[in-house]
């Protein structure tokens, strides 16, 4: 079997690539030009014909990235398995992963809410004036929070897959190995030690009475 999967790390990382390209890019470009617009009627049409236009781009991008990496971690299961610290970081991977699901099905609901709310007086995309109705308000301040988070959270993947790449060094592979190695063979040690103080405990709580 060929140790190559070039498809798959091409899926996962052009896929990550765009979801937090995209999601940064629409945060500065797309929000931050419609707030430029004279009108404050049009602000968020605007605003949400853009988004709009990116979200089929976006949802192919991430079910790219999901792809590539749900086949990279059934190719790397076996080194999960042998070399320490593997599995820790495919966790945390897995969690962000799933954190920045969340939030970005979240924001595209968010964003709907938005594009059916018409043309209201706004300040900008996220910031809402005094004409601004109450909903919609709400909705914006929902937005500028999360509009920051989705990048923070995929970035974050980037750097996570970044240094699970640098684990794959064979340096790296033989120290992850020889610690996982070292922790199994001390393992029977530790439950001997803790088998051993529950008995003295047992023994001490029998010649107490």
């Amino acid at each position: 079997m060929s140790e190559r999967h070039t498809a798959l790390r091409s899926m996962h990382d052009l896929g990550l690539a765009a979801w937090f390209g995209g999601s940064l890019m629409g945060a500065l470009g797309v929000n931050g030009a419609a707030a430029q617009i004279d009108d404050s009627t049009q602000r968020l049409p605007v605003a949400s014909a853009g988004w709009s236009r990116w979200t089929p781009v976006n949802a192919a991008a991430i079910g790219a990235h999901l792809a590539g990496a749900v086949g990279e971690l059934a190719t790397e299961s076996p080194r999960m398995l042998a070399q320490s610290g593997v599995g820790r970081m495919s966790a945390v991977k897995t969690a962000l992963t799933v954190g920045a699901l969340a939030v970005t099905g979240y924001s595209r609901l968010l964003g709907m809410r938005l594009q059916r709310a018409g043309g209201p007086s706004v300040e900008g995309i996220t910031e809402p004036n005094p004409q601004t109705p109450a909903d919609v308000a709400s909705y914006q301040r929902q937005m500028r929070l999360l509009q920051w988070t989705i990048p923070a959270l995929t970035g974050a993947l980037v750097v996570v897959t970044a240094y699970m790449s640098e684990q794959q060094k064979p340096g790296q592979v033989f120290r992850g190995m020889i610690g996982r190695v070292g922790g199994l063979a001390s393992a029977p040690k530790t439950i001997g030690k803790v088998a051993a103080m529950g008995a003295a405990k047992r023994q001490m709580a029998m010649s107490g009475r």
